[in-house]
């Protein structure tokens, strides 16, 4: 039987052995920031055309860009849902 303290060591050991990466350098990393300046840029554009100092073909531009990254972020997180889902129904 496992107990918590062996567990702790065996994970303490993998990570010295494979230290994880940061996020920003993976493709995951570089999509989530996609993903945040797509978000960031849709709210930059709202707010200007509020004021009226952003123009109406922008600001549906940007908004269909957000709406796009908001998709792909939707679909991916199903994707993983679903994997993680299938690994609960596997036997052990």
């Amino acid at each position: 039987m496992i107990s918590p303290a062996n567990a702790a060591s065996a994970y303490i050991r993998a990570t010295q052995a494979a230290p994880p990466r940061p996020l920003e350098d993976s493709q995951l990393g570089k999509a989530a920031q996609g993903f945040e300046q797509a978000m960031a840029s849709a709210d930059q554009a709202a707010i200007g055309a509020m004021s009226g100092t952003t123009e109406t073909h922008q600001l549906v531009q940007s908004l269909t860009e957000a709406e796009f990254a908001l998709d792909a972020a939707v679909a991916i997180r199903d994707k993983v849902v679903e994997a993680y889902q299938e690994i609960l129904r596997m036997p052990v």
